[in-house]
């Protein structure tokens, strides 16, 4: 049976623990794994604006997401939704006992996916009391909760429904104005009708089952229940986001975290935390600032450590144990979030050079993301997800502080190369053909490790050699087009006519470096029908060497025996091999191909003047350029010409005629 909605408002509003603590507990059973979207009535309400945008060829209004909240407020389930929501929130903020407040947190926590019905959980009252609940003590807490407290508990005392009505509509507006936001990644879609039936995601894996609950303090459950509804607050309410920085939430969330850190206790707590201020620095720029102000790089190095219980060796190595277990998946989804967090605050240095306390903080925190490459995790996704975000940092540090990747213990090595330790090397190349194979999102998921790969191998001569033995070995199939082989080569020549620029660019640009930017080296592997995008970006078409040549060493690039054996019949557009293929103009007189030669030519200019094609020519500088200009200022010399010599006045052929 259903529950009744309005039976549970009337409970709480006869504070009725045991009753609300029966009811709230059927209500989540039944929602548990539900989102409240009608997805028929949104997907009729696009269609009707479809249909009026067509007839009127102008839309009049495009609304920031599917819902549009000011039609979606006559929903009487949302209405009943929000009143839920306001007399849990002035509910929970008396005394309770803890299985009551954490039932009651974990409908807000159900009521909280719907980004419609988050009006009442906006107000500064709200977040404050889920602050307060989840463990968080802000600055301003004192200011105003007790403010906000007085005139939420006069609502409770009044015993009626109209009363609870007053202190929803206080909040109703401008929650259902400003809570446009998008449903948490957590979920997928699935059904229709009044609400949606959820599956479990990739970040329910953290979700403990009943028997693990009953285990674990009430007051802990209760914290991380809060914590739980304020992420979704956060994630969906933009008002909710500018209110959580106004009211300074960052600094009660931050010194708690540090107090944990410091005193390295096991919490329960951490990893909702964690989520919350990934949530905080990703939304709100000012925040990012902030905590990289308040030295968060080094502080959460020190986290990550602290999970992962790192052990140092001489300078900046960490020691790794080939025999130590694979971390759990509790502890890989605390070093996600942290990860993540890091990320937020690290990318804005990138572009900057660092003084030299901040480039030992950067090298401590790249010897620990070396860890973090190489460890072993509980599950092959969740290591996958790991190695990304390591990856992502890596590629937003500076890079004079990724030196500390390679001067490690070489005697424990797996991969040597020049007598330097390659496992991490080796490590990002098999991540960046796991990636290569997947072929999906390949802008977010590749193309930081290219980067990585592409500006270590730039700066570090032994990861080049490294990778170019891996990636370019010596060219012996000379019958099989580059871009149709399958080796590492030849999927990162197909990425080099990808429709996305940024990922064409950045597998260019590896190959290139890798061939230490020759453009005969670089045409020799890929073709010149691959190559030319990159060339033509760096004005390298005519086959000049690249200026940069001489930032590497010399080694030579020795063929072998098969390519030089062929060498003189490769087509260098294609970079293989071709058939013969039978002479067109066999058997034809030159008359014959004097007019299949104009005959041409005329195509070609029919085809240009109607802008179907633009002919482009070659300049000095090795860059392209219209080939029109050039035929043009051709044709104009010849037309000056010609007028000289038809002119009676001047000296030209003419008057020699003339004589």
């Amino acid at each position: 049976m259903m529950p009744d909605v309005k039976q549970i408002i009337d409970s709480i509003l006869q504070r009725d623990q045991d009753t609300v603590q029966v009811l709230l507990d059927s209500y989540n059973t039944q929602y548990a794994d539900c989102f409240f979207y009608n997805t028929d009535k949104q997907e009729r309400k696009k269609q009707r604006r479809l249909e009026e945008f067509k007839r009127n060829k102008v839309r009049d209004h495009a609304p920031d997401s599917d819902s549009d909240t000011d039609s979606d407020n006559d929903e009487p389930d949302l209405l009943l939704r929000q009143r839920l929501a306001a007399v849990l929130l002035c509910f929970i903020s008396g005394q309770l006992q803890p299985a009551v407040l954490r039932v009651c947190l974990h409908t807000l926590r159900i009521l909280s996916r719907d980004r419609r019905g988050l009006g009442p959980m906006v107000t500064d009252c709200a977040l404050f009391t889920l602050a307060y609940l989840g463990g968080i003590r802000s600055p301003q807490e004192a200011e105003v909760a007790e403010d906000d407290s007085d005139r939420t508990h006069s609502h409770i005392n009044r015993g009626t429904l109209s009363g609870c009505e007053e202190a929803v509509t206080s909040v109703q507006v401008a929650g259902a104005v400003t809570s446009n936001g998008s449903v948490h990644h957590c979920y997928e879609w699935k059904g229709a009708g009044d609400h949606v039936v959820l599956t479990r995601g990739k970040k329910d894996t953290r979700e403990e089952s009943s028997e693990e609950e009953d285990k674990e303090e009430d007051g802990e459950l209760c914290k991380k229940e809060a914590l739980k509804v304020l992420c979704n607050v956060i994630y969906n309410s933009p008002r909710a986001q500018e209110r959580a920085s106004t009211l300074r939430l960052l600094e009660g969330l931050w010194g708690s975290l540090k107090q944990g850190i410091w005193t390295r206790e096991a919490n329960c707590g951490q990893f909702c935390k964690l989520r919350l201020l990934f949530l905080l620095t990703a939304l709100r720029p000012e925040l990012r600032l902030q905590l990289q102000q308040e030295h968060g790089v080094s502080v959460l190095t020190e986290a990550l450590e602290q999970c992962l219980a790192v052990k140092w060796g001489e300078g900046y190595e960490v020691l790794s144990d080939s025999t130590s277990p694979p971390i759990s998946k509790e502890v890989s989804q605390e070093v996600i979030e942290i990860l993540k967090t890091l990320f937020n605050i690290a990318h804005m240095c990138n572009r900057q050079e660092p003084d030299e306390e901040d480039a030992a903080v950067f090298r401590h925190l790249a010897a620990v993301l070396r860890h973090c490459l190489l460890i072993s995790c509980d599950g092959e996704d969740t290591r996958e997800e790991l190695q990304g975000h390591t990856v992502n940092i890596m590629s937003a540090l500076p890079l004079m502080c990724l030196d500390v990747l390679l001067p490690v213990n070489v005697d424990q090595a797996s991969h040597k190369w020049e007598g330097v330790n390659m496992d991490c090397v080796h490590t990002l190349l098999l991540f960046m053909d796991r990636r290569l194979h997947k072929g999906q999102r390949l802008k977010e998921k590749l193309t930081p490790v290219l980067n990585l790969l592409t500006e270590s191998s730039r700066v570090h001569r032994q990861t080049r050699h490294y990778l170019r033995q891996k990636i370019l070995p010596p060219l012996r199939d000379v019958a099989t087009r580059p871009e149709q082989d399958n080796t590492l080569r030849g999927q990162l020549v197909r990425l080099m006519t990808h429709v996305d620029t940024d990922v064409k660019h950045c597998a260019a640009e590896l190959l290139f470096v890798l061939c230490k930017e020759n453009v005969s080296r670089f045409v020799k592997y890929t073709g010149y029908g691959n190559a030319a995008g990159l060339l033509a970006a760096r004005g390298l078409l005519n086959g000049r060497s690249n200026s940069g040549d001489n930032q590497y060493s010399s080694d030579s690039d020795s063929d072998t025996e098969e390519y030089r054996e062929a060498k003189s019949r490769i087509n260098l557009v294609t970079g293989r091999v071709e058939l013969e293929q039978p002479d067109p103009m066999e058997g034809m007189t030159e008359e014959e191909k004097e007019e299949e030669a104009r005959y041409l030519i005329s195509m070609i200019n029919r085809l240009s003047q109607e802008q179907i094609i633009q002919p482009m020519g070659v300049t000095a500088e090795g860059r392209l350029a219209p080939l029109w200009g050039q035929m043009r200022g051709s044709t104009l010399e010849e037309e000056e010409d010609e007028e000289e010599d038809l002119d009676p006045m001047s000296n030209g052929r003419k008057d020699k005629q003339m004589e």
